[in-house]
């Protein structure tokens, strides 16, 4: 399923037009991703969390030239599904 897709489903399931729903999401995704990004962890109970974890740096490979190279320590969002959606998808 795409954006585009979720889109329809959302503006169908809520009786929504298809704009609303659309500002709706947007509006989600802008909020979540904010909150990561100032530090946050968003939590929907009974779907799940968003979250940040950091990387260490660390010593990789070129796989090119085999020489050894540093990769840098990075943040990266991570997302871990909650009891209820794990339950759901499992039936």
């Amino acid at each position: 399923m795409n954006k585009t897709e979720l889109i329809n489903q959302v503006a169908e399931r809520a009786g929504l037009s298809k704009k609303d729903a659309e500002q709706a999401l947007n509006a989600m995704l802008d909020t979540v991703s904010d909150a990561l990004a100032q530090g946050d962890k968003v939590q929907l109970v009974g779907f799940g969390s968003f979250e940040i974890k950091a990387r260490d740096a660390r010593m990789g490979r070129n796989p090119k030239t085999k020489e050894p190279i540093e990769i840098p320590a990075t943040k990266a969002p991570v997302f871990k599904a909650g009891k209820a959606l794990k339950d759901r998808v499992a039936k």
